[in-house]
């Protein structure tokens, strides 16, 4: 296995777990927040699509997904107490999303030559992700820094352990 395979398999897993974790969630569900001070799910999930659009256009300049207008200031740190149902999407529409950009992600890691991951990272992320291989180990996995939140919120609606 190269780098390029391990990232890949570190995002498809990241989305299996995620997904998983809200397959079985409706609408109102995802309005729900694990406690107080967290986020609910819809605002999670609209973080974690605008983010990994705006991460991969710093790895792949654009090569991230057109999000629906208004989408990235909707899930904007800003809106996180917002609770109306109104300004956030249904499940179907979040789970397209998620999948149209984790695929426009792969794509791009798919086009990426290997010896590029060394590569310094976009400036305003080099503390944090020093080279492009960083960057897209970041994208595959920073749905599970999500994870945990979705696992709480399932407990509390009585719904089965998944994984």
């Amino acid at each position: 296995m190269n780098a390029k395979d391990a990232i890949r398999s570190s995002a498809n897993l990241s989305s299996t777990v995620l997904k998983s974790y809200f397959s079985d969630l409706d609408d109102a569900d995802l309005m729900r927040r694990p406690t107080e001070g967290c986020n609910h799910l819809a605002w999670q999930l609209g973080h974690l699509i605008s983010s990994e659009v705006q991460l991969l256009n710093g790895v792949a300049p654009g090569q991230g997904i057109t999000l629906p207008e208004g989408f990235s200031e909707a899930h904007a740190k800003e809106q996180c107490g917002n609770d109306d149902p109104a300004g956030f999407l249904d499940k179907a529409a979040y789970a397209e999303l998620f999948d149209k950009v984790r695929a426009a992600s792969l794509a791009a890691l798919d086009g990426y030559a290997e010896s590029d991951l060394d590569s310094p990272a976009p400036e305003q992320m080099r503390n944090f992700c020093p080279t492009m291989g960083d960057m897209f180990t970041l994208i595959a996995a920073h749905p599970l820094m999500h994870a945990g939140q979705f696992v709480i919120v399932r407990r509390q609606l009585g719904k089965p352990i998944l994984i």
